[in-house]
């Protein structure tokens, strides 16, 4: 039995890695979640290097029993794809039933045609899952989201996505297998899955909070909760053309307040996809969707709650995504490192951040961390020409191991140090490292997590005039 006090620490706040462990299961493993997925050759036409995966599924639903309580965050490219400006509309409401998600198309740039299509998966889904559901809720169109990636400015095979969903809704189940071929259904230039589950107490109630995500290209997500928004504060990439994209769906059996759900979710991707690059590229596609359908039965959670429950669902479910965003990192189209980008001492947090991304999407940076060599000048030029304000007679340029409160500097106060090449190529050389950058300009701080790019990445995305099917969008 979990006890009110479960992984409190002495202070009466929630330790996190003593209150909850890891469960299988992902998007099935809160109560009450179900999830299919089946092929249905959504990809009529080729989607470029890395998505030659043959028959692989394409097509998932994942279904509450029950009413669930949504919040989405989306991408915030004004060219964004008919699935988004649906499914952000619909996130908007206070509930949801299910998720129609397909792989090998975008649905994005397809006009007029691409919303209809987009509305249509709805209809086609609520109808399916009505028919195997349990009747005493009605489902409707309304109560589906939709998300789509893929290739960009390819009509929808809407034939193709019919067939796939009517296969596919009879198929759900709770299953730690139908949970891990929704992961592989999403794929695209994915290489692997990517999914989690944890288990926590909130009093004497047992909860869960699950999830799956993709991405390996065009990442630099920059999601709020409406469309075509740039987050407050930063300046992104807002033209894509790749066939990438980054989604996210999360389950929990909480009982959860709607307006308490939103403000979670936007917490938690504002510490966790919201922090991630691969190319510095933001998608057309890009989603992050939760439903919580209260089937764990614990006390309410909303703004007049306990304030250690609240923290502790926070807390678990800034893991669950964080443990996410960096999996997509990892799986970086070609990617050799993975680098966490450490800047503090900024005047501001939008200097802090400007710096970061600035070091981050560098391509002079990325090919030196690609080649193991700790590059500080390169880092000092992008922190310069960022829109942060910078006085280079005290900047700080550092670089650790994961984690580790030891950094060796190879510039401080404006002047290279004497500390040896090797020491310094000795911490650049590891598949994951720390860069430190101190602007002793200020307070404000922001970590972002970056990869290095390599030959593979290059190879991977140029276009070959020779193969037709893996040019354009």
């Amino acid at each position: 039995m979990f006890q009110s006090d479960a992984g409190l620490s002495r202070d009466g706040r929630f330790d996190l890695k003593n209150s909850f462990r890891n469960v299988p299961g992902s998007i099935c493993a809160p109560l009450g979640f179900e999830a299919a997925a089946v092929f249905c050759d959504i990809k009529k036409l080729g989607t470029g290097k890395g998505s030659e995966k043959g028959q692989k599924r394409d097509l998932a639903l994942i279904v509450s029993d029950v009413p669930a309580g949504v919040a989405g965050m989306f991408t915030a490219n004004q060219v964004c794809a008919a699935p988004v400006k649906v499914s952000a509309q619909r996130a908007a409401g206070k509930s949801a039933r299910a998720i129609v998600v397909n792989s090998g198309n975008a649905n994005a740039c397809t006009g007029k045609q691409g919303l209809k299509d987009a509305l249509e998966m709805t209809r086609l889904a609520a109808q399916a899952v009505a028919a195997v559901c349990d009747r005493r809720y009605k489902i409707k169109a309304d109560d589906i989201l939709v998300c789509s990636t893929g290739r960009i400015g390819v009509p929808m095979p809407m034939k193709n996505v019919e067939r796939g969903i009517h296969d596919c809704a009879p198929r759900v189940a709770r299953s730690v297998r139908n949970a891990r071929d929704v992961a592989e259904a999403i794929m695209t230039s994915d290489t692997r899955r990517k999914e989690i589950a944890v288990e926590f107490g909130l009093g004497r109630s047992k909860v869960r909070i699950g999830g799956v995500c993709k991405g390996a290209g065009m990442i630099q997500p920059g999601m709020t909760v409406g469309t075509g928004l740039r987050p407050v504060g930063t300046a992104r990439s807002v033209v894509a053309t790749k066939h990438a994209t980054m989604l996210a769906f999360l389950t929990t059996d909480a009982v959860v307040e709607s307006r308490f759900l939103k403000k979670s979710l936007a917490t938690a991707v504002g510490q966790s996809f919201n922090r991630i690059t691969v190319d510095g590229d933001m998608s057309t596609n890009d989603s992050v969707i939760i439903l919580a359908n209260g089937l764990a039965g614990n006390r309410r959670l909303d703004p007049a709650a306990a304030g250690p429950y609240r923290e502790k669902f926070q807390s678990a479910l800034n893991h669950v995504c964080l443990a996410l965003a960096k999996m997509i990192v990892r799986d970086g189209e070609g990617v050799s490192r993975f680098v966490t980008v450490r800047v503090r001492g900024a005047r501001s947090p939008d200097d802090a951040e400007a710096a970061a991304r600035a070091i981050a999407n560098s391509s002079l940076v990325k090919t030196s961390w690609c080649g193991g060599d700790p590059n500080w000048g390169r880092v000092l030029c992008a922190v310069g020409y960022s829109r942060a304000r910078v006085d280079e007679s005290i900047v700080d340029v550092g670089y650790s191991r994961p984690g580790e409160r030891k950094i060796l500097y190879g510039f401080r106060r404006g002047r290279p140090t004497d500390l040896p090449f090797q020491k310094l190529a000795g911490i650049t050389a590891a598949a994951e490292f720390d860069v430190h950058v101190d602007l002793h300009s200020g307070s404000s701080e922001f970590v972002l997590y970056a990869s290095d790019l390599t030959e593979n990445y290059v190879a991977f995305n140029k276009g070959d005039v020779s193969d037709p099917t893996n040019l354009g969008g």
